[in-house]
C-alpha cells in the first residue's frame, strides 16, 4: 500500500508530460516533370529554394555512367540519354525553367560541383569539393552567379589552400549562407578545411573564422571517428552545413562526427547535440532545414548514411520522429545529401547522392488517407515518455 502514491504519482506526471506537434510528409510521384531533350540526371549534390518558391538544384553530369549516356557517343549508340547541365531550376509543379552551367570564361567551374544556395537577392552560390588530384586541382573556391549563369565573383583559387587559416582560399567548400541583416556568407569549409568562415557577400572580403566550439581551427589529422570516443575538440571533414536562423543562431553540420554545433555568429559556441552516435562512415549530420513559421520551431536534417530524415524540436535539438528507408524507389533514400523547404513550409525538398541520383519532393499530409491536398499542413502528436 505505502506504493500506492507513488503509482498514482507517476501516472499523473505521466499524464501531464507535454505533447509535441511534428510535421508529417509523403512523396509527391509527379515532381518533376520528365526532363527534356533525353536529359538525366547525375549524383544530385544540392538543392535549394528561391523567393517565388522555385526549386534549383545542382548535378555532377561526369557522375553517370557510360552505358547511361548512349546519346552522347559518336555515333550515338542509342537515342537515350545525355547528362542535364549542371544547374537546373524547375517551378512548383515540376517544369524545367531555366538551364544553365559548366566551364567559362572568367572562373573555375568545379571539378566535382557540390551545393547550390539562392540568397536573398537571388544570386546562385556553386561550391566544389574535387580533392583527387588524378581528376585536376583541388575545389578550393566558390562561385556566385545571377539566375541566368552570368558569373559575379569568385573566392579562392583551385589548388591553392594554405589551410584552415587561410583567409583568401576555401579548400572543397561544402554549402554556403547569406545573411540577409548583414550580407555575410557563411561557409561550411568544407571536405579539405575544418571551419565556419564568413566573407563580405558583394565584394569576397574576409571577415572571419573558427573550428568547432569556437576555437581555431586545426588540421591535425584526427583518425577516425570512433563511438565511445571523447567529442572531438575539431570538425571532421567534412564540415557539410553551415544556416541561420531567424534568431541569429549559426547551425554546423559536422557530419562524421554525428552532431550538429550551435553558434552566435561571431563564433561563439552555443550547444551542441549528436544523432546517431553509432554511425560510422560518412556520419549522421549531413543537412539541415528550418521549418518555415516565424519561431523556426523543426529542424529538418538530412541523414545521409541511416537514409533518413530526422525532426528535430529546434530549441532542444532533441528527435521527434524520422521518416524515410534506404532504397531506391520513390520516396527512399539512398544517400539523401542536401535538403530545403518552400516559403510555406509546405514541400520538403531533397537530393539523392547516389543512385537513382534524382531531387525528389515531399509534401506536408492533410491527415489519415487524406490526398486531396497534400500542400496542407497537419500535425503528428509525438510524445516525451
Amino acid at each position: 500500500m505505502k506504493c500506492a502514491p507513488l503509482l498514482f504519482l507517476a501516472a499523473m506526471a505521466l499524464a501531464q508530460r507535454p505533447t509535441v506537434l511534428a510535421p508529417r510528409f509523403e512523396v509527391d510521384l509527379t515532381w518533376p516533370k520528365p526532363l527534356p531533350n533525353h536529359w538525366i540526371l547525375g549524383a544530385t549534390i544540392g538543392v535549394s529554394t528561391d523567393a517565388k518558391d522555385h526549386v534549383w538544384i545542382v548535378h555532377r553530369p561526369g557522375s553517370l555512367e557510360p552505358g547511361e549516356v548512349h546519346a552522347t557517343t559518336n555515333p550515338p549508340t542509342a537515342q537515350c540519354c545525355a547528362p542535364a547541365p549542371p544547374v537546373l531550376e524547375f517551378d512548383q509543379a515540376g517544369n524545367l525553367l531555366r538551364h544553365w552551367g559548366g566551364p567559362g570564361e572568367g572562373f573555375d567551374w568545379p571539378i566535382s560541383n557540390h551545393g547550390i544556395t539562392i540568397d536573398y537577392k537571388g544570386n546562385v552560390w556553386i561550391g566544389g569539393n574535387n580533392r583527387t588530384r588524378e581528376a585536376g586541382p583541388e575545389d578550393d573556391s566558390i562561385l556566385k552567379f545571377t539566375q541566368d549563369g552570368k558569373f559575379l565573383m569568385q573566392i579562392g583559387k583551385p589548388g591553392q589552400s594554405k589551410g584552415s587559416n587561410d583567409a583568401q582560399n576555401l579548400r572543397q567548400p561544402a554549402k554556403t549562407f547569406v545573411d540577409p541583416k548583414t550580407n555575410e556568407l557563411y561557409v561550411a569549409d568544407g571536405y579539405g578545411n575544418h571551419r565556419v568562415i564568413v566573407f563580405d557577400a558583394d565584394t569576397g572580403a574576409y571577415k572571419r573564422h573558427w573550428g568547432a566550439y569556437g576555437k581555431k581551427p586545426d588540421d591535425a589529422n584526427a583518425g577516425p571517428y570512433k563511438l565511445g570516443d571523447p567529442p572531438a575538440q575539431q570538425f571532421r571533414n567534412p564540415v557539410h552545413c553551415a544556416q541561420l536562423s531567424n534568431d541569429g543562431l549559426l547551425y554546423v553540420c559536422d557530419r562524421v562526427n554525428d552532431r550538429i554545433q550551435v553558434f552566435k555568429p561571431d563564433g561563439t559556441f552555443v550547444k551542441e547535440a549528436f544523432f546517431e552516435t553509432s554511425t560510422l562512415g560518412s556520419g549522421s549530420a549531413w543537412d539541415i532545414a528550418f521549418s518555415r513559421d516565424p519561431e523556426q520551431k523543426f529542424i529538418y536534417l538530412a541523414d545521409g548514411e541511416n537514409d533518413k530524415v530526422r525532426i528535430l524540436d529546434r530549441q532542444s535539438l532533441a528527435v521527434l520522429t524520422s521518416f524515410g528507408e534506404g532504397g531506391r524507389q520513390p520516396g527512399e533514400f539512398y544517400g539523401v545529401h542536401s535538403i530545403t523547404t518552400d516559403s510555406k513550409g509546405e514541400h520538403l525538398h531533397h537530393g539523392n547522392l547516389s543512385r537513382p541520383a534524382r531531387a525528389e519532393i515531399h509534401l506536408q499530409r492533410t491527415g489519415a488517407g487524406d490526398h486531396k491536398r497534400p500542400g496542407r499542413a497537419v500535425a503528428e502528436e509525438i510524445r516525451r515518455l
